[in-house]
């Protein structure tokens, strides 16, 4: 699966997309997550705090229950502020 980090959260893993082979029991966004953050740093800090991060799986946002079932991309995205 492809995964795009945005913003802060790119500069903090350090890259801007990754490619990974999910584990059958990843079936929705927050279980991407946990996998995510389990894989240690710098994951684990740039993903921390959930309630900041926006989730979009194949250009469309989502909630974290969302399963990913067939997307090829899941994009995460910081918090967007304008003026």
């Amino acid at each position: 699966m492809k995964i795009l980090y945005f913003a802060w959260l790119r500069a903090q893993i350090g890259m801007a997309e990754d490619t990974v082979d999910l584990p059958k029991e990843v079936t929705t966004v927050d279980q991407l997550l946990e996998f995510l953050i389990s894989r240690g740093e710098p994951y684990s800090s740039a993903l921390a705090d959930r309630n900041v991060i926006r989730v979009a799986l194949d250009q469309e946002y989502v909630k974290g229950d969302a399963a990913l079932k067939d997307a090829k991309e899941v994009a995460f995205f910081p918090p967007v502020t304008g003026g």
